[in-house]
């Protein structure tokens, strides 16, 4: 890979590192989003996937926004 590309991280992916990285807890998230702790955890440990619904209340949660990158132009 050269300078130019960058890895590309799943949505899955970038959403398990800001549960992770967010200043609250799995239990809180659970607690707050009324997502059972056990499917939180096994999300975060990429064993199961989570609906749409529940992404939408853990982003709602935590601040966490979906954009879109910007195109690079072809050469």
């Amino acid at each position: 890979m050269n300078k130019k590309q960058k890895k590309t991280i799943s949505v899955s992916q970038q959403l398990r590192e800001a549960i992770e990285t967010s200043e609250l807890t799995r239990y809180r998230i659970s607690k707050e989003t009324g997502i059972a702790q056990s499917t939180l955890s096994e999300f975060v440990h990429g064993n199961r996937s989570l609906s749409l619904a529940n992404v939408d209340k853990i982003c709602e949660l935590i601040n966490l926004e979906l954009t879109q990158k910007k195109q690079q132009p072809l050469k």
